[in-house]
């Protein structure tokens, strides 16, 4: 089965009174791979900004912009219709040996990093190691961390924040997709399995919802381990990301992905809004 699917998203901040000036960066554009082609995309930011695109370590395309106009609230919006084409691959393809191996370490040595936002608690820890020691391949590992993820974790919207650690949102074992995310790449990591962060849309009708009928939908995160190539796992939903997940950005976890970020100066505090519509063409 394969998708065209477009999406809209639209934020940006409010601002108490006004800014004076802003820096921001977002990663909103999805990215072109061999599994979705980006058929059109367009960013329009308001206030109109001088603006400037690039694409980032992690293959990721950015637009950077900067407003020196008194501002009020600053609205980004990004249209994108994407051409999904995913082909499963069964079963594993790397040995825990290949896997052992200096070149993949060097190669990959971004991805294997125990960062603070990912780590995993003594007691994760302890149940990871024993899922290592009985499961056959670095594939298989990866379906049982996600599961345990998936069974542990109860998605509770707004109980983290971005800030949040997985380390913390495993002690309250509840959490959204992000600190998913995180648990599932620290347990990962700990095991020698390259893992990285990936953030995108998906669908909120597993069906597909019907063609034509835009649906209300949210920024979703998932993950990706290298096992000869990289392949997706979503443990928010226990699944293999498919025709209804759109691929945005990747990284090593949120810090690298994050759709807006900045500064601004004048106003001294600022709320953010995020609206997304999916809505499927195909």
């Amino acid at each position: 089965m394969s998708a065209t699917l477009r999406i809209v998203h639209s934020t940006g901040y409010g601002y108490d009174g006004h800014a004076t000036s802003s820096f921001n960066e977002v990663r909103m554009v999805p990215r072109s791979t061999h599994e979705q082609q980006v058929l059109h995309s367009k960013i329009e930011v308001s206030p109109v900004p001088w603006t400037y695109n690039y694409t980032d370590y992690w293959g990721t395309q950015v637009t950077a912009f900067e407003v020196f106009e008194r501002h009020e609230a600053l609205t980004v919006v990004a249209n994108s219709t994407v051409d999904i084409d995913r082909n499963a691959i069964d079963g594993p393809t790397l040995s825990w040996d290949d896997l052992a191996t200096p070149s993949v370490a060097d190669r990959h040595c971004e991805m294997l990093e125990m960062a603070d936002r990912v780590a995993p608690t003594a007691d994760l820890a302890a149940i990871v190691a024993g899922l290592r020691k009985t499961t056959a391949t670095p594939y298989d590992f990866a379906r049982r961390v996600v599961a345990l993820i998936h069974g542990e974790m109860r998605y509770v919207f707004g109980a983290t924040n971005v800030q949040t650690r997985g380390a913390e949102a495993w002690e309250s074992r509840s959490g959204v997709c992000q600190d998913m995310a995180h648990l599932a790449i620290g347990a990962l990591r700990l095991a020698g399995v390259p893992a990285r962060y990936v953030s995108g849309y998906v669908m909120p009708k597993r069906s597909g919802g019907e063609v034509g009928v835009p649906y209300a939908g949210e920024s979703h995160a998932w993950i990706q381990v290298w096992d000869g190539g990289w392949r997706g796992f979503d443990p928010t939903n226990n699944i293999v990301p498919g025709d209804l997940h759109v691929e945005v950005a990747v990284g090593r976890d949120y810090a690298d992905v994050a759709p807006i970020m900045g500064i601004f100066t004048g106003g001294r505090t600022s709320h953010m809004f995020v609206t997304v519509e999916m809505t499927r063409l195909s």
